[in-house]
């Protein structure tokens, strides 16, 4: 007498002449996802590819030597010699990403007007350490370098009589104001000016071996801009000049 519920079992039923049909379409909405996923990889023609100077250059060096420099990397395709005091050092890869040789020239202009200036700078700290110009310990004592530096700016800077920092920033600024031009015509490609060559050789070096003589001011105009630094941390550090 005890009442049970008895629930029926449910029965499906599937209809086997529409199992075609959903296996169609669930193989098309695949095959649609497949395609639009690999479609998201691929770019569109209105914004096409655009390599780096130093990727293009990679992907079409063949077998390119190695550096001079740096032998286990290799020398960049514009570093091919024909430059003064090349010798393939170029770990950055620059010169490949410069857009045009104008450009090429005007770092080696660069270069070669910071060489010039480190020569004058070294051989001016070397001859403080060697003779003193009348007037000068009265002026600034036993300052040299960047404590004469110092001292200059000091006194400009209360009124004294004093322009020295002025005088240099008016006679450079028209130096290089001047020298602008032939460095401009060159960047261009309006002329076949060698970067440097302002035409002033009075003792005529350059006349017998001027290839020579380039690569001469290349070298130690590089070794002057290591010199001339190494010897403003000295006097940072020790208050001497490079000979004291």
């Amino acid at each position: 007498g005890q009442d049970r519920w008895i629930c029926p079992r449910p029965h499906f039923t599937v209809a086997t002449s529409a199992q075609p049909s959903i296996t169609m379409f669930t193989r098309a909405a695949i095959l649609a996802a497949m395609a639009a996923s690999a479609s998201a990889f691929m770019s569109g023609p209105a914004m096409p590819m655009v390599k780096s100077g130093r990727t293009a250059a990679v992907s079409n060096m063949q077998m390119q030597q190695k550096s001079a420099a740096i032998p286990f990397l290799e020398c960049p395709p514009k570093l091919d010699g024909s430059v003064p005091g090349d010798i393939g050092f170029d770990p950055l890869w620059v010169s490949s990403m410069l857009p045009d040789a104008g450009y090429f020239k005007f770092l080696q202009e660069a270069e070669i007007k910071h060489g010039r200036v480190a020569m004058l700078a070294a051989a001016g700290a070397i001859a403080q350490d060697l003779f003193t110009f009348p007037g000068t310990e009265a002026t600034f004592g036993k300052l040299k370098m960047t404590g004469a530096h110092d001292a200059i700016l000091k006194m400009e800077g209360q009124g004294k009589n004093v322009a020295t920092f002025h005088q240099m920033l008016l006679w450079l600024g028209l130096l290089e104001v001047v020298s602008a031009f032939a460095t401009i015509q060159m960047f261009t490609g309006a002329t076949e000016r060698a970067p440097g060559d302002f035409g002033f050789d009075p003792l005529g070096m350059g006349k017998k071996d001027m290839k020579t003589m380039r690569l001469k001011e290349v070298k130690n105009g590089r070794l002057a801009m290591i010199g001339i630094g190494g010897m403003v941390h000295h006097y940072l550090l020790t208050g001497k000049g490079p000979l004291g």
